[in-house]
C-alpha cells in the first residue's frame, strides 16, 4: 500500500546539518566559569527559518512550554504556550521531557529521537534540547524538533512482515442475495508463499475460477459460515503433509481471512502426545487457573487408581491430603513457567491409601487452555528406604534399641532442656554374660541380649531411654528430674529384674547386673562427663563383685586422673630411662649361701621419687607397656647377671603380656645371646594366671624354654584355685611358698601344715621349695625344720642397686666361712 515517503520540507541532509550548527552555537556562548550559556545568547539572533522547529520549554520544578514556532505546533497538534508540558500529546510529551532531563543532567545539548504515529504514518523525529539559563533566574530549554526523511505505514509494515497469510476477499451474491463465491480484493506476500501460487495470480480472482486451496470445499463452507453466520470461524486442514490453521472474520460482505502454517506446532503436539501417553511415570494436565484435570496418560491412572473418567471429573485439591491444602495452594501461587519440588508432597490415591511424591512442571497450551505439564515421581519407598537407614544409623543392630551415637545426642538434648533439674545417667553391665558365650556360643548369647534389651523396654519408658552401647554395655537415661533415691530405686529395680533367670529353648540361664550412676548437674553438665562419671561408677560396682550399683564420687574421679596421670608418665619414663632394677638375695639354708638373685622392677619418678610395683605395674598392663618392660627386665637382668659369679643364678619374673606376645621365646634367647649368660642361670618365674587363658599355647612355650636349659619357677604357690594340677601339667624346676604362709608360721599351725605339706610335694618331685617374705630367724628355723630348701626377704637383705651386689656377696661370702 505504502512505501517509504520523502518527508516535507528540508531534505534529509539539510535537517541533518541544522543539528552541528545548533550544538556548536550553544558551545559558542558559553562563558568562562558558567555551566550554562544564556538563553539570549543562543537562542536568540540568527536563527532564521530554525525559528519554526523550536519549542522553548521552562524549568522551575516542573516543565512547561512557554513558546513553540509554527512547525513545533503542528507536531504537536496543539497551538497552546504556557501549559505543561505533561498536558501535551503523550508520544510528543515524552520525547520532550526524556530530552529536557538528560540535557539538565548532563549540563550540555542532548540529541533524542522520537517516533510518532499520524494517520497510520509512522514518523521519526530528532529532539535536540539545548539548556540555558535567563536573567529570570529560572532555567530555560531551547527544543529544536524536526523529521527525518522516511515514514511508512504501519498497517502495511505490521501485514507484510507476518509470517501469516492474509487475504481479504468481497463476497459475491446472485440474485437473490444469496454468497455464491468470493473475490480476493488484497493479500499480503505471506499469502502466496503459503498457497503456492505465483505472484499477482490471486489478486482479483474469483475462489471459484481456480483450483487451489482456497476453492476448496471446506473453506468455502469457512467463509459461507462467517458471512452468513456474522461471527469468527476457525478450520484446520492438512494439505501436502502441512497442517495450515484458518481463521475467518466477516465485516459485512468483506472477510478477512488469515492462514497460520501449524506443522511444526502439530509435530511437537504429537511427540508429546507420544511423550505424555506412553511414558511410564504418571503425568497429567491441569488447568492453571480452575485446577481441573484436563487429560492423565496411563501411568497416573494406574498409579493412583483412579479411572480415567473419574480424573477428568476431578479438580487438584482432590488429591492432596487435607491438612496440606494450605501448603499445596501456596505452593502454586509461587510458580512460573517451570517448576520443581522443593519439598516432599503426599497424595492420596484412589484406596485412600498416601504416597510420597516429588513433583515437576512447566507451562503449557493444552487445548487452548492455559495449563500445566506435570510428570510425577513416587519416592514412598525410597523414603521407607531412608527412613530405616536413619534409623539404622541410630538403633542397635542386634537388639533394636538405641546405638551409643543416638544415646549421646538424646543426652545432650535432655541436658539443654534441663534448665537446671537433675537428669541421670546408668551405665549397666551384665555379670557373668562372658561365661554365656564361652559356654553356649555367641548365638546363645546373642539371644540373650534380645531378651536383656526386651525386659529394659518394659521398664524404660517415656522421656527416659534405653541404649545398648556395645557388646554387653547398656546404659539409661533418666530425664524427668531424677532424685538421688529414684535414681537408686531405677537401678536396683533393673538389677533384680536383669537378674532373673531367662529361658532360652529349654535352658535356664542366670546373669546378673552392675550399674553406676552419675547424676546431672552435680556429677557433670556435659554429656561427656556423665558417662565418665558414670561409667566409673561402675568399675566400682564390678570391683565390689557385682551385682549392686554405686554413685558417682569425687574421689572416683582423683583417683581416674591419677591413673591417667600415671600412664602418661609411665610412657615417658620408659623413653627417658627411669626405670632400674633391684635384686634380692635367694639364700640356700643348706650352705647359708647365695644361691641367686630375683630382679625387680623399680621406677624412680624424677618428681615423686620411687614408685612402688604394685601401683605402676598394674597399669602398665592395661596400656600394653608390659612387654616392653618385660624384655627390657629381661636384658638388663642377663647383662647383670652375667658379671657375678657363675654359681649365682639370675631370678626375672614374666608376665601373662608376654605370653600372649607370642614370641617369649626368641626374646629369651636374645637376651641369653647378648648378654653371654648360660641358661641354666636364668630363671624365669610365672603365676598360675598363665594357665588360666589359653593353656595349650602357653604349655607348649614352657616346654621350649625348658628345653633352652632355663629353669621354670612357680610364684605365689598355694594361692591359687588348682595349683597341683599346674604341678602335673608341668614339670616345675622350684615352686616359691608365697609369703602369706610364712607369714604367720610362728602362731597358726595350719601355715604350718601348709608349708610342711608343699616342702614334702617338692620333695617327692624334686622341686626346690623357696620360701618368701622371711623376716625374723624364729621363721628361719621352722622353714627349715620342715625342709624349705631356699629362702628370702628382709631377713637377709631387701632388694638392691646392681651396684651393691658384690657388697652383698662379700658379706654372705664371710658369713659362711665363720658357720664353717
Amino acid at each position: 500500500m505504502s512505501a517509504a515517503k520523502k518527508a516535507l520540507g528540508k531534505p534529509a541532509t539539510e535537517m541533518f546539518d541544522d543539528i552541528p550548527v545548533l550544538q556548536r552555537k550553544w558551545r559558542a556562548a558559553l562563558r568562562p566559569g558558567e555551566r550554562l550559556p544564556r538563553y539570549e545568547d543562543v537562542m536568540l539572533g540568527s536563527l532564521g527559518r530554525l525559528a519554526d522547529h523550536i519549542a522553548l520549554l521552562r524549568y522551575d520544578g516542573t516543565l512547561e512550554l512557554s513558546r513553540s514556532g509554527r512547525y513545533v505546533q503542528t507536531w504537536l497538534g496543539d497551538e497552546r504556550w504556557d501549559i505543561s508540558v505533561a498536558a501535551l500529546a503523550p508520544d510528543c510529551a515524552t520525547a520532550l521531557i526524556e530530552a529536557a532531563a538528560n540535557a539538565l543532567d548532563e549540563g550540555r545539548p542532548h540529541l533524542a529521537n522520537a517516533h510518532c504515529v499520524r494517520d497510520g504514518m509512522v514518523r521519526t523525529y530528532d529532539v535536540l534540547a539545548l539548556p540555558t539559563t535567563s536573567r529570570w533566574g529560572t532555567t530555560l530549554i531551547g527544543a529544536y524538533i524536526n523529521e527525518r526523511g522516511t515514514q511508512y505505514n504501519l498497517l502495511d509494515a505490521i501485514f507484510s512482515a507476518t509470517d501469516d497469510a492474509v487475504v481479504s476477499l468481497a463476497t459475491l451474491r446472485d440474485a437473490d442475495g444469496q454468497p455464491f463465491d468470493f473475490q480476493v480484493v488484497h493479500h499480503n506476500k505471506s499469502a502466496e508463499l503459503i498457497l503456492k501460487l505465483p505472484s499477482g495470480s490471486l489478486l482479483w480472482r474469483r475462489l471459484g475460477e481456480r483450483a487451489n486451496l482456497l476453492a476448496s470445499p471446506d473453506v468455502r463452507e469457512l467463509l459461507l459460515a462467517v458471512v452468513c453466520g456474522g461471527r469468527g470461524e476457525q478450520l484446520e486442514i492438512e494439505t501436502d503433509g502441512r497442517y495450515l490453521r484458518l481463521s475467518a472474520t466477516a465485516f459485512a460482505d468483506v472477510v478477512s481471512l488469515t492462514m497460520s502454517d501449524v506443522t511444526a506446532l502439530k509435530r511437537r503436539d504429537a511427540s508429546f502426545r507420544l511423550l505424555f501417553d506412553n511414558n511410564p511415570m504418571p503425568m497429567w494436565v491441569f488447568d492453571a487457573e480452575t485446577k481441573q484435570f484436563l487429560s492423565v496418560n496411563d501411568a497416573a491412572v494406574q498409579h493412583y487408581g483412579y479411572s480415567r473418567a473419574t480424573f477428568l471429573r476431578m479438580r487438584l485439591p482432590e488429591i492432596w491430603p487435607r491438612d496440606e491444602w494450605d501448603s499445596h495452594s501456596e505452593a502454586l501461587e509461587c510458580i512460573g513457567d517451570t517448576y520443581r519440588s522443593t519439598r516432599n508432597w503426599r497424595h492420596l490415591r484412589a484406596d485412600g491409601s498416601e504416597i510420597e511424591v516429588l513433583t515437576f512442571g512447566r507451562r503449557v497450551t493444552f487445548d487452548d487452555r492455559e495449563g500445566y505439564l506435570v510428570a510425577v515421581v513416587d519416592i514412598t519407598e525410597r523414603r521407607k528406604a531412608e527412613a530405616r537407614i536413619a534409623y539404622m544409623a541410630h538403633h542397635d543392630g542386634l537388639t533394636n534399641l538405641p546405638n551409643r551415637d543416638y544415646f549421646q545426642e538424646r543426652l545432650k538434648q535432655a541436658l539443654d532442656q534441663a534448665g537446671g533439674k537433675r537428669v541421670g545417667v546408668l551405665c549397666i553391665d551384665l555379670d557373668l554374660f562372658k561365661n554365656i558365650n564361652d559356654s553356649f556360643g555367641h548365638p546363645m548369647g546373642d539371644r540373650l541380649l534380645k531378651e536383656v534389651a526386651e525386659r529394659l523396654r518394659t521398664v524404660i519408658r517415656g522421656t527416659n531411654l534405653a541404649a545398648r552401647l556395645g557388646g554387653d554395655e547398656f546404659a539409661v537415661i533418666l530425664a524427668a528430674d531424677v532424685s538421688p533415691n529414684e535414681a537408686s530405686a531405677c537401678a536396683s529395680l533393673l538389677i533384680e529384674m536383669l537378674s532373673a533367670p531367662y529361658e532360652i529353648d529349654g535352658l535356664e540361664l542366670v546373669i546378673g547386673a552392675s550399674i553406676g550412676i552419675a547424676l546431672s548437674p552435680g556429677d557433670g553438665l556435659t554429656s561427656e562427663d556423665l558417662m565418665r562419671n558414670a561409667d566409673m561408677a561402675l568399675y566400682r560396682a564390678k570391683s565390689d563383685g557385682g551385682g549392686v550399683h554405686h554413685f558417682f564420687e569425687k574421689e572416683m574421679d582423683l583417683q581416674a586422673q591419677k591413673r591417667r596421670d600415671m600412664e602418661l608418665d609411665l610412657r615417658h619414663a620408659f623413653a627417658n630411662g627411669e626405670f632400674e632394677l633391684h635384686y634380692q638375695p635367694l639364700v640356700s639354708i643348706v650352705s647359708d649361701r647365695i644361691s641367686g638373685f630375683e630382679s625387680l622392677l623399680r621406677w624412680r619418678h624424677p618428681e615423686k621419687g620411687m614408685i612402688s610395683p604394685a601401683e605402676f605395674i598394674p597399669v602398665a598392663e592395661d596400656i600394653g607397656l608390659i612387654t616392653q618392660l618385660g624384655e627390657w627386665v629381661l636384658r638388663e637382668a642377663c647383662g647383670e647377671a652375667v658379671k657375678w659369679p657363675v654359681d649365682i643364678k639370675v631370678a626375672v619374673n614374666l608376665s601373662p603380656a608376654q605370653f600372649r606376645s607370642r614370641n617369649l621365646v626368641q626374646v629369651v634367647i636374645s637376651a641369653l645371646a647378648q648378654s653371654g649368660l648360660a641358661p641354666k642361670r636364668l630363671e624365669l618365674e610365672i603365676t598360675e594366671s598363665i594357665f588360666l587363658a589359653e593353656t595349650d599355647a602357653n604349655l607348649a612355650t614352657l616346654h621350649q624354654l625348658r628345653e633352652l636349659g632355663v629353669g621354670i619357677s612357680m610364684d605365689d604357690f598355694g594361692t591359687g584355685y588348682s595349683s597341683l594340677s599346674y604341678l602335673r601339667s608341668f614339670p616345675f624346676d622350684k615352686i616359691k611358698i608365697d609369703r602369706s604362709f610364712v607369714k604367720d608360721l610362728a602362731e597358726r599351725p595350719d601355715c604350718v601344715a601348709i608349708v610342711r605339706a608343699i616342702s614334702g610335694l617338692g620333695r617327692s618331685l624334686n622341686i626346690t621349695t623357696t620360701a618368701e617374705g622371711v623376716e625374723t630367724e624364729d621363721q628361719l628355723d621352722w622353714l627349715r625344720a620342715e625342709g624349705c630348701n631356699e629362702v628370702q626377704g628382709f631377713l637377709f637383705s631387701a632388694a638392691r642397686p646392681a651396684g651393691e651386689i658384690t657388697q652383698l656377696l662379700a658379706k654372705f661370702g664371710q658369713r659362711a666361712s665363720r658357720a664353717a
